[in-house]
């Protein structure tokens, strides 16, 4: 998934949605970058996008950034 400045979402980065919320990149499916808390053998089952915890809806999972606007804030250290 690529964030409006055209970036690629890796593990880790924290995220502004919409401009309203927050997130965070826990798995992303399109690099098969997974965190300890949602491993591989549990979320590649959705095959593309990512999965980030947010701070409206818990965890979510994005196929693409057709439909929200997502900008990068910080990427993980």
């Amino acid at each position: 998934m690529l964030y409006t400045d055209g970036s690629e979402a890796m593990l880790g980065d924290e995220v502004a949605i919409s401009g309203n919320y927050r997130g965070v990149v826990v798995a992303s499916m399109d690099r098969a970058e997974y965190s300890a808390a949602y491993p591989e053998a549990q979320w590649a089952y959705l095959k593309k996008g990512v999965l980030m915890e947010t701070d409206f809806g818990g965890l979510v999972h994005y196929e693409d950034s057709e439909h929200e606007h997502f900008a990068l804030i910080r990427r993980a250290k």
